[in-house]
């Protein structure tokens, strides 16, 4: 395996603010997707695969082999397309070992069936903290970072490291850390552990919500920049004072507009829940909860 340059594209949700990845060795043709959106319209419950599909155009015209979908953590601001794309162009559905504790934090919020398991089997593999596999000749390592949620992870593939939701670009800062099972303390840790990458490596974020000093979305910066010049959390920055920081803004936020849909069905590996008996299937609105 190398730690040569890997090949990235990008796409942007503009609804979500979502970036997705499709990350591949050129010579080799394998590849793996990182965070896929399906489109969700709260206002009617429908779902759709516009977005998702441009993946697959990419995918097809490239002539790469997909051998993973790899999700950073369950994610709470859109729903997973990862269950529709494995049935399109294949690939293992993977994420940390940390989500059986995701799941038994909203099994019981949602009153989940009986027959819904928290031990993360609704995903082909759960990676352990620090497990280096390979993406034709790229290596790869999941890379434990939790704070935002427990089970977060990042992924470095290649010189490219792909740290989902723990820090945005620089000019934005870090992820929350007050949904359920969350901890600021944990999660400047876990950025304190990515920092000691080389500073070259190649930094690719989960969402862009464009400062408005800003004229266009970004997704791509370096870790010597987001440790020189990261609004919330430098690599001199106090631990005591980004938890502060953090919570203090964390208080002042409103619930992600698709935390109740979208965790139902990530916790599922992007899978809806099961069929109701007249056939349709439901998600579940708890009040006063969250």
């Amino acid at each position: 395996m190398s730690q040569s340059q890997a090949h990235v594209l990008a796409f942007f949700d503009a609804a979500t603010f979502t970036v997705s990845y499709l990350v591949y060795d050129k010579v080799a043709g394998r590849a793996a997707i990182i965070d896929p959106v399906l489109d969700y319209d709260a206002k009617s419950g429908r779902t759709s695969t516009a977005g998702a599909q441009k993946i697959v155009n990419a995918v097809h015209q490239l002539n790469l082999t997909v051998d993973w979908i790899l999700e950073t953590h369950a994610h709470a601001d859109h729903v997973s397309a990862a269950a529709w794309l494995q049935g399109v162009v294949g690939g293992q559905i993977a994420i940390g070992k940390g989500i059986d504790q995701v799941q038994k934090i909203f099994k019981p919020i949602f009153d989940l069936e009986a027959e819904f398991f928290t031990d993360g089997r609704q995903f082909d593999y759960l990676f352990a903290p620090n497990e280096e596999w390979g993406i034709g000749s790229l290596s790869a390592k999941a890379l434990s970072v939790p704070g935002h949620t427990p089970a977060d992870m990042a992924y470095l593939i290649g010189d490219a490291l792909f740290v989902g939701d723990t820090v945005f670009m620089p000019d934005v800062g870090t992820a929350r850390c007050d949904f359920p099972g969350g901890d600021a303390g944990a999660l400047y840790d876990s950025v304190q552990r990515l920092y000691q990458l080389p500073d070259d490596t190649r930094v690719f974020v989960c969402h862009d919500y464009l400062p408005p000093h800003r004229h266009e979305y970004q997704w791509e910066t370096t870790l010597a920049a987001q440790k020189n010049s990261n609004v919330h959390l430098r690599a001199d920055t106090r631990r005591d004072d980004f938890i502060a920081l953090r919570q203090a803004r964390d208080a002042s936020l409103a619930m992600p507009q698709l935390i109740l849909p979208s965790i139902q069905i990530n916790i599922r590996a992007g899978h809806f829940p099961p069929a109701d008996a007249n056939g349709k299937r439901f998600l579940k609105i708890p009040l006063n909860v969250l």
